[in-house]
């Protein structure tokens, strides 16, 4: 009986997509996703919904996060072409910030260690669909921006044998981009799991576990907050390859 019950709850959380079994979805990574955007939105929306001339409260917050995202901006690429990269800077600092963050305060789990509530991008799979997302639009404003002939060239200089290399570079800065920001959110909770895990196992444990987990909780903000700012720098530093006319 016990043996059927953990097959049931694995059933309500893991749906084979169609019938098939490699097309698997997670029920509460979704969930997860969901609600990191869906936070993201209502942040932003109640952050710009009164705009005034001298700004304070929230949306001073909201334009000191403009100008940090113009500085990273900056920093990469010419403002010509980076200047249409704005929204996309905030909406992958705020979005990948965000997820970090859903599994830093607490975690829902099942006694048969299914979790229902933790940051989402602790999941390779939303990393490296993240990660895809990014370089594919990459090459989508290297395109639009530079047009298809002179784009094209790009592969071939400054000469015609790094071609191949600059597509397993694609490839590369998708697996790393992806691969960097999950490796750091999944230990960050496989600490926090187990800082707690000792904490319930015995009372002495308990008091002595109490203040690692604090600390290591405000850490993980601090962790949560650089890989955040890594993935938006990085992507900048992508676009750029493919947007700047000196690449």
């Amino acid at each position: 009986m016990r043996k059927e019950v953990k097959r049931l709850d694995s059933h309500y959380l893991k749906v084979d997509l169609f019938g098939i079994p490699w097309m698997t979805l997670n029920i509460p990574n979704m969930i997860m996703t969901t609600v990191a955007m869906v936070i993201v939105f209502f942040v932003c929306f109640f952050m710009s919904r009164k705009i005034q001339m001298y700004p304070k409260g929230a949306q001073n917050a909201l334009e000191y996060l403009v100008q940090f995202i113009k500085n990273i901006i900056n920093s990469t690429m010419d403002w010509k072409q980076g200047k249409n990269f704005v929204m996309l800077g905030i909406t992958i600092i705020l979005y990948v910030f965000v997820a970090n963050m859903l599994g830093v305060p607490f975690e829902l789990a099942t006694a048969d260690h299914d979790v229902w509530w933790s940051s989402p991008t602790s999941n390779p799979v939303l990393t490296i669909s993240l990660a895809a997302f990014v370089i594919v639009l990459t090459h989508i404003y290297g395109l639009k921006l530079k047009g298809p002939k002179e784009y094209g060239k790009d592969y071939f200089r400054p000469a015609p044998f790094m071609a191949p290399f600059k597509i397993i570079e694609d490839f590369s800065n998708t697996l790393t981009l992806g691969m960097r920001l999950y490796a750091n959110i999944y230990a960050k909770e496989m600490i926090m799991v187990m800082l707690v895990g000792l904490g319930v196992s015995s009372a002495f444990w308990a008091f002595g576990a109490f203040v690692p987990l604090i600390v290591f909780q405000a850490f993980s903000v601090f962790i949560g907050s650089l890989q955040a700012f890594i993935f938006c720098m990085l992507t900048m530093v992508y676009m750029s390859h493919k947007v700047s006319e000196d690449h």
